[in-house]
């Protein structure tokens, strides 16, 4: 997935009320950004880190622009929650997870279950359909080891309760982990941030959801699904 055009660099000054961020620009201006990323950005959002900015021009925005990257630890690290699922149906049209390959239908954002959107729906006349979640992953607290979530997730583990659900109707269902940052390896659960999404991703597994753990390549440019990363099992 390309950005529209080169990222924009600074230094973060500060990231408040989740969704805002300080950003001190090379030219020495100042410039209030969104941040798309509800999550605690736990390591992430210390003063004085290099970030990139996107800008758009659109009349109707009330912030130009949009915090995407941060370096952290020396690694580029992808903090837009809005692109994962962007990154991953490029992926999925090219074929790049080959655990999700030969389903002729995608489609996004399927009702299902009591109270969800599944990101993606994979069909095929001679399968049963495949109910695919994305989780974006940015955490790394330990060389090497990405981590999910930052911070407590509700709505997470209730994701996968749903998927559960969908294997006992007898559909197929996946998470999948997408980590955003150049410098993991492996990925873990963070189980002492929200021991409950950890519960509940342990039974989840035991119903029959498959997970799947992906990294990417982060740069100015683009973010792109390449290779599969090793699931540390707690």
């Amino acid at each position: 997935m390309d950005f529209p055009s080169l990222l924009i660099p600074g230094t973060l000054a500060s990231r408040y009320k989740r969704f805002f961020a300080d950003v001190l620009l090379a030219d020495g201006s100042a410039v209030t950004a969104h941040c798309p990323n509800p999550g605690s950005m736990l390591g992430l959002a210390v003063p004085g880190s290099k970030v990139w900015l996107s800008r758009s021009d659109s009349p109707t925005r009330k912030l130009a622009h949009t915090l995407e990257l941060v370096e952290a630890d020396g690694a580029l690290v992808g903090v837009n929650t809005l692109l994962p699922n962007r990154i991953v149906e490029e992926a999925l049209r090219a074929g790049a997870i080959p655990e999700l390959a030969g389903y002729p239908s995608l489609r996004r954002e399927v009702r299902y279950g009591a109270r969800s959107r599944v990101d993606f729906l994979l069909e095929h006349p001679d399968r049963p359909a495949c109910y695919l979640e994305v989780k974006s992953v940015t955490l790394a607290r330990r060389p090497g080891l990405a981590e999910f979530p930052d911070s407590v997730s509700a709505r997470a583990a209730g994701h996968l309760e749903e998927l559960e659900a969908m294997v006992s109707a007898g559909a197929r269902a996946v998470a999948l982990f997408l980590t955003q940052r150049t410098d993991c390896a492996a990925f873990s659960v963070a189980a002492d941030i929200d021991p409950k999404f950890s519960a509940a991703l342990a039974r989840a597994t035991r119903g029959g959801v498959e997970v799947l753990c992906y990294g990417c390549e982060v740069g100015p440019g683009g973010i792109t699904l390449t290779r599969p990363i090793e699931w540390k099992v707690p």
